[in-house]
């Protein structure tokens, strides 16, 4: 067959019956005379018929090529049938490369990977930037139920596994909401109520240990308190009476104290040591023997000759009531800049250090005077090298205790460095006429300058970063007038119980409650029962939450309420706007600017 007769046929064969789906193309390519039983078959497009493989010249190609087998030629008719079956499936394959390589550079088909492409890279770009759940395969879920013990979610705190939180008042306005933010963040909840009825139980969640007991009872509390490892006081009495108010909120604060501490101290004892949360005692007057090591001196802060001689004198004493049985440090200052004081050497139980501690309680009673406590800080063998620090302290009439943290004494010596407790070695308690303030209840018709302190013990109380017990109390706002007094009354005196506890206590007086949505306003916090405004209760129930962990919260009172324009020269609060977001920690500086123990 001549060329041009070649060509006419690859030319029919391509472009037959007009149709693009019937364009074969096949090149048969023969072996040389040594391999004439061998052929190759490069696949163009589609195959060819027999008489166009044997006049096709042989070309190079860089397609890949499939070889078959050496067989002997076939005969005819089954070469036609091969033939056709042939030409079938090479047309079905080259249709799907033909649309593959037309998708590969259509413009179409280009412009909308390379718009997925960039949407891919524009989200994972934007998600740097937000705060969104993290992604987590099957085998990372997996092994977070095994590390934490249970499932976890994006609300979820770290440790909460391990931590039990005891809510009293659980089903107040407050506790309802306190529970499930509790139980969403991981953490193991037990429930405090009065009346374990069917009422009650509906208003909890079902996963929610619920334990019967009442805290005016202090008997019916242990089952409560074991396996706690904080509290959430939300209860309030329910009624107006007085007997009610000094049982939930005076009481019953006492009684859930006393109870959560002598839990610890078993549990410190069953591991043959002392709980982390017990004050260290060191000195307790309860005998005459415990006055020896105390002296009493007497000085001037500057020396007026001329005043000196109009001048009545000063006088103290420490001395052992045998009536009462207590220790009393007494006396009066007529001196102008004159003082007395009461001092001892301080001998703590062996191996133990005050820098292992936060402050000191002092358990006082007396006519209500001001005090100054100094401690000398310095090298036993050299006391010539001691620092002297001072802290002044309010007492009141009857008896107080009265919390001093070793972060309120300041050096005498300006230069002189912070107060290390470590070094600590001398207590003394100074009396001195000036600052005096008049008491509402003066004993007597005693004049400011004469003085009488009753020492029951003082203590040093332990240091600890987390606070172990919340209380919601009031700040009197949107209660009506005829029962705020005894409210605040009752109130106040379970603060105080708590204060002088030795436990991280954490202390929150909201403003009037309201029922709405929380996080969607911002907050005031502040000190001085200056704020008026309300305050949603999902919001106090979340300060409650993030106050458990939070190292700024530990031992500080404070009022929250929303925020509002204050009257012009009275902006004395601190404005905190937070965002209704679960990971934004507003309270964290809120708080570093409040004063602790107050």
């Amino acid at each position: 067959m001549s060329t041009a007769t070649a060509a006419a046929a690859l030319t029919s064969t391509i472009f037959g019956n007009q149709n693009p789906c019937n364009r074969r193309w096949m090149e048969i390519s023969h072996s040389p005379a040594g391999n004439a039983g061998r052929r190759s078959l490069v696949t163009r497009a589609a195959a060819s018929t027999d008489k166009e493989k044997k006049n096709q010249p042989k070309r190079k190609t860089k397609r890949p090529k499939e070889v078959l087998e050496e067989e002997k030629p076939p005969p005819a008719a089954a070469t036609a049938a091969e033939d056709g079956e042939m030409q079938g499936v090479s047309t079905a394959t080259s249709v799907s490369a033909i649309k593959s390589r037309l998708d590969e550079v259509n413009p179409v088909g280009l412009g909308r990977r390379s718009r997925q492409i960039f949407d891919e890279v524009w989200r994972k770009f934007s998600g740097l930037g937000t705060i969104s759940r993290t992604a987590r395969t099957d085998a990372d879920e997996e092994a977070l139920l095994l590390r934490e013990g249970g499932p976890m979610c994006e609300f979820a705190v770290p440790g909460a596994q391990n931590t039990t939180v005891l809510v009293v008042g659980a089903t107040s306005r407050v506790g309802r909401i306190v529970v499930r933010k509790l139980m969403l963040r991981g953490y193991t909840v037990k429930a405090l109520v009065r009346n374990a009825d069917r009422e009650v139980v509906d208003m909890l969640p079902t996963s929610v240990e619920i334990v019967t007991g009442d805290v005016g009872e202090p008997s019916t509390l242990q089952t409560a308190i074991e396996g706690c490892n904080k509290i959430i006081y939300c209860a309030t009495a329910r009624s107006t009476i007085t007997g009610d108010l000094n049982r939930v909120d005076n009481l019953g604060v006492y009684n859930l104290i006393k109870s959560f501490q002598d839990y610890n101290n078993k549990l410190a004892q069953l591991r043959a040591g002392k709980s982390s949360k017990s004050k260290l005692l060191i000195q307790k007057f309860k005998s005459e023997d415990a006055m020896s090591g105390w002296k009493v001196r007497e000085g001037t802060y500057f020396q007026d000759v001329i005043a000196a001689k109009y001048d009545g004198g000063m006088d103290a004493k420490f001395e052992w009531s045998t009536e009462n049985e207590e220790a009393v440090f007494s006396g009066y200052v007529f001196n102008r800049g004159g003082y007395v004081e009461l001092s001892k050497k301080l001998s703590l139980p062996l191996g133990n250090t005050l820098d292992r501690y936060e402050g000191l309680v002092f358990s006082v009673g007396g006519n209500g005077r001001a005090y100054v406590i100094i401690l000398e800080a310095g090298p036993l063998a050299d006391t010539s090298q001691s620092k002297m620090y001072f802290s002044r302290i309010n007492t009141k009439v009857g008896f107080c205790r009265v919390r001093v943290p070793f972060s309120s004494f300041r050096a005498v010596n300006p230069e002189d460095p912070p107060l290390d407790p470590f070094l600590v070695h001398t207590l003394t308690i100074r009396f001195e006429p000036r600052r005096q303030k008049s008491v509402d209840r003066p004993i007597g018709a005693q004049d400011l300058r004469s003085f009488q302190l009753i020492l029951e013990y003082i203590k040093a109380l332990p240091t600890g970063q987390e606070t172990d017990f919340i209380l919601v109390s009031c700040t009197g706002s949107g209660i009506e007038p005829t029962r705020r007094e005894q409210v605040l009354k009752a109130k106040k005196a379970g603060e105080d119980s708590l204060r002088r506890s030795g436990l991280g206590y954490t202390i929150i007086r909201p403003g009037p409650l309201v029922e709405e949505p929380g996080g969607q306003r911002a907050l005031i916090f502040d000190q001085g029962n200056r704020i008026s405004q309300g305050i949603s209760c999902a919001d106090v129930a979340d300060i409650c939450v993030k106050a458990l962990h939070d190292s700024t919260a530990r031992n500080k009172s404070f009022d929250v309420c929303y925020e509002y324009v204050a009257e012009p020269g009275k902006e004395l609060y601190e404005l905190v706007a937070h965002l209704p977001d679960k990971a934004n920690n507003y309270l964290t500086p809120a708080l570093s600017v409040l004063e602790k123990n107050t």
